[in-house]
């Protein structure tokens, strides 16, 4: 049975950058593999499935579960060593890594019984073998698991696979073309990684009508008749085919210049990017980018073009920097170092243009909102929702700082992370016991101890140690987890003084740096006049959670009671969705309950409402000014958890070092 028809690259519309990004690792895939970041319903998936059916077919040794090539094979092959093998040809293989996947799933397994009790390596391939000379696809990156992500980043690096289970290792080639896809909205990669991936590309969907309409007209008709629009581009593919194998065929041919490397070190150090792997990267872009226009010679063109794919995503500081370069530094860079050396006219590419495929750009899409209106310009202060002082403007956060560590108490099992304590994978052995399922950890001396009393019955004769499977023992291991962050953020009248807002708005975005750099997940409530909303619901995106925070007004009474029950809404909705993701709630307030009748007592009950469902809190108290009602503090007594001023929050601060939330599970234990 055939598969079906994919969808044709060349009858994508537009999105010039992530077709140019994928066609220049296709050419050259040392170029690192391509990070595709946009909003859902932009080609992503499409483009990347649709590349697989481009890449020429390999030549294999049949029945190698590894794909080594006929005339070189891998002499560490576990299916080696091929002396006379029989060659065959298939299609380049596209392999997709699923977000759930496990660590065994990604780089093969062992069979520990088998080793320990005949010293064999009986080894079964995982996903990273599968991919080798073909293409390994991920999406949603950003919502893979780090150590799974550092894995794959490591292969891709090294050309090769190394699976070690308490001694005995294996080795096996996985050279593959790496394409991540992720939306931001659903969180970030850490900048570390980031760097791993040589290039990225920004993808939006056009705002053109017409380039909208011929979008949909396309997809429609592909959708209608798989077989019949594929055979309409079949000339279109078999060209492009052809142009990646001659580019592949003419890259070694291509001569990178001391002028062109004066410029790409020139921009690297320009825009201050760390390490030397953009320029490496660079230079190898660069290098794809002539053999794709048919030229042996880099052009300052090819230069910029690959610095606006190979730098954007290195220059971020932390995660609430927008990606980007700016584009005029950049030219004066280029013509600063550019030599005056004469170089050929480059080819004008583009979906129709003489070089017959995509190009262009390489640039990201405008950051930024409106620019800030000046002070003639801004408006009156209107009267504060359900009464109270009058509502201000939005106003800019003080500078962040390195905050305290904040950690639910307990040992959870939660998603792996940096907050709190956590029964995990990976982490500190602390014990054994037998494995639930596939064995993934092996404790060595309990599989020993509980083999050893068996010998005698067992019949062993010689030196090495009888096993079955159920002496087999799994270690159990203490790592960190990442919880749930809830923010539930004053926004009143009370709290509304512009230099007290700005250092109220930097302590909650240095708590979401915080959360970023420790793998939460975050959420935000605010309340005032006489409501709250959930300004941002829980999300992996801590900079989703900034700009919402940046954007906050303020004014009107404080309607404590509705903050905390919409917090109490919120982590009931969260533990059905991820009952094992503990939370933790973060109210930031003075603590003053000025909404509706009875505010106080409203309040109070709200939060005894968090405290008898054991709920992990702590109350940033905001008060100022030389006489303190201490509301917030008896509003942490009632949620059962921990009041700190802004001044206590620092991590420098002289009260601690480390502070537990208590819950009220946690003081009757």
């Amino acid at each position: 049975m055939s598969a079906a028809p994919h969808y044709p690259f060349t009858a994508i519309v537009g999105q010039d950058d992530l077709r140019l990004g994928l066609l220049l690792n296709a050419v050259s895939p040392a170029v690192g593999g391509v990070l595709v970041r946009g909003e859902k319903g932009t080609a992503k998936s499409t483009a990347v499935r649709a590349l697989a059916a481009l890449m020429p077919d390999v030549d294999v040794i049949a029945g190698c579960r590894f794909s080594c090539p006929p005339g070189s094979p891998d002499p560490a092959c576990p299916d080696g060593p091929h002396t006379v093998a029989e060659a065959v040809s298939r299609p380049a293989r596209m392999v997709e890594l699923p977000v759930g996947a496990s660590e065994d799933r990604l780089v093969g397994a062992l069979d520990i019984e088998r080793a320990l009790a005949d010293g064999v390596k009986a080894f079964e391939p995982g996903l990273l073998a599968d991919a080798h000379r073909g293409v390994l696809y991920v999406d949603e990156v950003n919502l893979l698991h780090d150590h799974l992500v550092d894995l794959l980043l490591d292969a891709a690096a090294m050309g090769a696979s190394y699976v070690e289970r308490e001694g005995v290792s294996v080795r096996h080639a996985a050279r593959f073309l790496l394409v991540g896809t992720m939306n931001p909205e659903e969180g970030e990669l850490r900048p570390q990684l980031l760097d791993r991936f040589g290039l990225t590309v920004e993808v939006a969907a056009s705002r053109e009508p017409e380039q909208r309409v011929e979008v949909v007209r396309r997809r429609l008709a592909f959708d209608d008749d798989p077989a019949g629009f594929a055979a309409r581009w079949a000339d279109e593919e078999a060209a492009l085919r052809e142009r990646i194998v001659a580019a592949r065929a003419l890259l070694p041919s291509v001569t990178l210049g001391d002028a062109a490397l004066r410029q790409i070190a020139a921009t690297c150090a320009a825009f201050e990017v760390d390490g030397m792997r953009a320029d490496i990267v660079m230079a190898r872009t660069a290098t794809a980018l002539a053999a794709w226009a048919g030229r042996t010679d880099v052009t300052s063109d090819d230069v910029r073009q690959a610095a606006l794919l190979a730098l954007p995503h290195r220059r971020r500081r932390n995660p609430f920097d927008a990606p980007g370069l700016d584009e005029d530094k950049l030219d004066e860079t280029l013509e600063e170092f550019g030599g005056g050396d004469d170089e050929p006219d480059p080819e004008p590419d583009g979906p129709d243009g003489p070089g017959g495929g995509p190009g262009g750009g390489g640039g990201v899409p405008p950051q930024g909102g409106e620019p800030e209106a000046s002070p003639e310009e801004t408006p009156a202060p209107a009267p504060g929702p359900g009464g109270g002082s009058p509502e201000q403007a939005p106003v800019k956060a003080a500078e962040p700082f390195r905050t305290k560590v904040l950690s639910v108490p307990g040992l959870g099992e939660g998603a792996a992370g940096r907050r709190s304590r956590a029964r995990t994978e990976h982490g500190r052995t602390t014990g054994a016991r037998r494995p639930q399922g596939t064995l993934t950890k092996l404790h060595l001396a309990a599989t020993v101890q509980a083999a050893a009393p068996h010998q005698r019955a067992r019949g062993r004769s010689g030196p090495g140690l009888v096993v079955r499977r159920d002496d087999l023992r799994q270690a159990t291991r203490e790592g960190r987890e990442g919880n749930l962050v809830l923010f539930a953020v004053d926004a009143s009248g009370s709290m509304a003084a512009r230099q007290r807002m700005g250092a109220v708005k930097g302590a909650v975005l240095s708590l979401l740096l915080d959360a970023y750099q420790r793998r939460d997940k975050v959420g935000l409530v605010t309340f005032r006049g006489s409501s709250a909303d959930l300004a941002l619901p829980p999300t992996s995106s801590v900079d989703a959670a900034a700009a919402r925070l940046e954007q906050l007004p303020t004014g009107g009474r404080t309607p404590l009671a509705a903050g905390l029950l919409k917090a109490h809404d919120v982590l009931r909705v969260e533990r059905l969705r991820d009952p094992a993701r503990r939370p933790l709630l973060v109210v930031v307030t003075d603590g003053r309950a000025t909404g509706g009748p009875e505010p106080v007592a409203l309040a109070a009950r709200a939060a005894g409402l968090h405290a008898a469902e054991g709920t992990a809190s702590v109350v940033v108290d905001c008060e100022t000014g030389p006489v303190r009602l201490g509301m917030a503090a008896e509003l942490a007594r009632n949620l059962g958890g921990t009041a700190v001023t802004l001044d206590e929050l620092r991590a420098d601060a002289i009260a601690g070092l480390v502070r537990d939330v208590r819950a009220t599970t946690g003081r009757a234990a």
